[in-house]
């Protein structure tokens, strides 16, 4: 078995995969790792394919997995896991913004140090302030405080390495890639720690994430939250709020009933609260706003029991 499996998920890559390919080897036989390296091909719609067999042509170390379309990363590092043999697992972007000068450093800290997960920190970072920069930061304060892995300060980075065990029992699926240290969290493994790493100006073609990801990771974040926390028990949070609107509602009853009653023994008449408009407004917006709560929570759960969330149509494999 290898040292270190270094997998890398990608999207119209071409350029760039010739370099990372060629500073990987240098780094591993400077090191003298034995290694193996895992593109995962996320259905690019450029020559990523062909460089990849090409360079494996050269480079027996060279794994690839080709997907039939586009799925995202979360994907991408699934198949990855699942076919990765070594002690350290490593993963990185293929746009060169990750160094792999970094590996030698993130495995000593899983082997010698006994980290279950190493996270990367791109403490300098050269993207744009306001688009990336400002939402990057609002988001990993959130993150830190909801999975309270206090810790991390880039839950996002791509390049993180991992202990063999931790990557074949975990699943990452959607979009949840960026909330692996969470998922490991979960899963029972808890030394995590962090380390900084130099984050490398892009070289080659544009970001193929957008604003978008920020308000798609909050809600997966959330997702991630609800489920650890009532997944497997969910009558601890419907039975009580069940509970406590049914409790609000009996009382409300209560105190018409009661007052309708004081007002008939007076001889006055009794105002209704719901003879106010407001009161079917609120209530109706109460009510919409459970069942959407309800729905998407029903429907997280069928997706946790669907036999094919992560089955992806592969074209080719170069094993």
């Amino acid at each position: 078995m290898p040292d270190i499996s270094v997998v890398i998920p990608l999207y119209n890559e071409e350029e760039s995969l010739p370099e990372l390919t060629s500073w990987i080897k240098k780094v591993m036989d400077e090191h003298q790792f034995s290694y193996e390296i895992i593109f995962v091909d996320d259905g690019s719609t450029d020559n990523s394919w062909k460089v990849i067999e090409s360079l494996r042509e050269s480079n027996e170390h060279i794994k690839a997995i080709k997907f039939r379309k586009n799925y995202g990363k979360s994907p991408g590092l699934h198949c990855g896991f699942a076919k990765a043999q070594g002690d350290v697992v490593i993963t990185m972007d293929a746009d060169l913004q990750d160094s792999p000068d970094e590996i030698p450093e993130l495995y000593r800290m899983i082997q010698e140090d006994g980290y279950d997960l190493v996270s990367g920190w791109k403490k300098k970072r050269y993207d744009p302030k306001l688009t990336k920069n400002l939402p990057s930061k609002l988001f990993n304060a959130s993150a830190r405080k909801i999975s309270g892995i206090h810790n991390l300060h880039d839950f996002n980075c791509g390049l993180k390495a991992y202990k063999k065990d931790v990557v074949k029992n975990i699943e990452v699926y959607n979009d949840m890639h960026r909330y692996i240290p969470y998922l490991a969290k979960e899963a029972g493994f808890t030394k995590i720690g962090e380390k900084v790493v130099q984050h490398q100006a892009r070289k080659y073609g544009k970001s193929k994430f957008g604003l978008s990801r920020f308000f798609n990771g909050y809600l997966d974040l959330m997702t991630l939250w609800f489920t650890s926390k009532f997944g497997r028990k969910p009558m601890h949070f419907f039975g009580l709020l069940g509970s406590l609107v049914f409790l609000i509602g009996f009382i409300a009853l209560a105190i018409i009933l009661i007052n309708k009653f004081v007002c008939l023994h007076e001889g006055v008449p009794a105002p209704l609260v719901t003879d106010r408009p407001y009161f079917f407004i609120a209530l109706t917006a109460m009510i919409i706003g459970t069942q959407l709560f309800l729905a998407g929570f029903i429907g997280e759960l069928l997706s946790r029991q669907s036999s094919d969330r992560n089955s992806y149509k592969i074209e080719q494999e170069l094993f």
